[in-house]
């Protein structure tokens, strides 16, 4: 018997257009194009469902490459879609999963890229298979980006708690360009953000100040980024040290501070 060509299948399946009489007359005998047409629409209803992802982000680049490489590789391999007309149908259902994936998948795919909706209008070569199963991928990762981003699932990380905070002006001689933030978190972590920091011989360090007694310690260094996270001494009391202080330090083995403040800025919590 001779069965449909898959390629019409995939048109019939997908509404592209109608069966004349032959091809009706022929499903009504054939379980085997019949059960080849049923899981083809299964999964073309599957990939209309996703009509409503309207604002879907575009597929990464190295997606649409790797469909065209795939192609490009099927064009110059051999074609061996006649295998398929040796199945008998009970395993209809089972060995066309991955060209009705397929099928679908060309559809979802050719609907978020235009650009590839003119190109399935030109025909279907022997090489449908592979391109649509490769387009499959595509719909696959955009899924997965649309999962990422629904607002029902779990939040990652939750931002951390701030418990107090100091603007960083630039002080005595500095560029008044010159700008940070500090903001002590509740793990016991200080945030140092910093901008415009002129350029130093040696290195910035930052301390904590009790503007009563100027009594002051060194938290830490920071390192040639703009941001850093230092870690604060056990119990330290910020309503007593509660100035923000980055200074520009020499390399003379000496713990002091060199007198020379860059930032300073007062915490409120």
């Amino acid at each position: 018997m001779q069965h449909l060509d898959h390629d019409r299948l995939v048109f019939l399946a997908l509404g592209e257009s109608e069966a004349d009489n032959g091809e009706s007359t022929h499903l009504g005998t054939c379980a085997l194009c019949r059960a080849e047409i049923a899981s083809l629409q299964l999964v073309a209803g599957l990939g209309t469902e996703t009509q409503g992802l309207a604002d879907l982000p575009d597929p990464p680049e190295h997606v649409w490459q790797g469909i065209e490489a795939q192609v490009r590789a099927a064009e110059a391999g051999p074609l061996l879609t006649e295998t398929r007309r040796h199945r008998v149908p009970e395993q209809a259902d089972t060995t066309t999963t991955e060209q009705t994936f397929g099928a679908a998948a060309e559809s979802t795919v050719t609907r978020l890229d235009p650009a590839r909706r003119s190109r399935r209008r030109r025909g279907w070569s022997g090489w449908v298979a592979t391109a649509v199963t490769a387009a499959a991928a595509a719909a696959v990762g955009v899924v997965g980006t649309v999962s990422v981003l629904r607002p029902d699932d779990p939040s990652p990380t939750p931002a951390p708690v701030v418990v107090a905070s100091a603007p960083l002006a630039a002080y005595g001689a500095t560029p008044p360009t010159a700008k940070g933030d500090a903001r002590v978190l509740k793990d016991g972590q200080l945030h140092l953000h910093v901008a415009n920091l002129p350029s130093v011989a040696g290195y910035y360090e930052v301390w904590l100040i009790n503007p009563t007694t100027m009594e002051m310690f060194s938290v830490g260094t920071l390192g040639g980024g703009s941001d850093a996270l230092l870690p604060l001494p056990p119990n330290v009391d910020l309503k007593s040290y509660s100035v923000v202080d980055v200074s520009a330090e020499q390399y003379d083995n000496t713990t002091r501070h060199s007198g020379d403040s860059l930032l300073r800025g007062s915490l409120t919590g």
